[in-house]
């Protein structure tokens, strides 16, 4: 019986899926902070005045 649990419980099966999940929620938590930032005319201003002066000439 304990060599039973102790096999199961050094397994590293399933970790690297594990890994991946929580990578995944990570960056889409990210990606909707990103979004609410971006939604704010502040920031959509001082995007769009950067994007200006790099576009324009002289």
């Amino acid at each position: 019986m304990r060599r039973r649990v102790t096999r199961r419980l050094a397994g590293d099966e399933g970790a690297a899926t594990a890994e991946y999940a929580v990578a995944t929620m990570a960056a889409v938590g990210f990606a909707g902070l990103l979004i609410v930032i971006l939604r704010g005319d502040e920031v959509r201003g001082i995007l769009t005045d950067l994007v200006r002066n790099a576009l324009s000439v002289g």
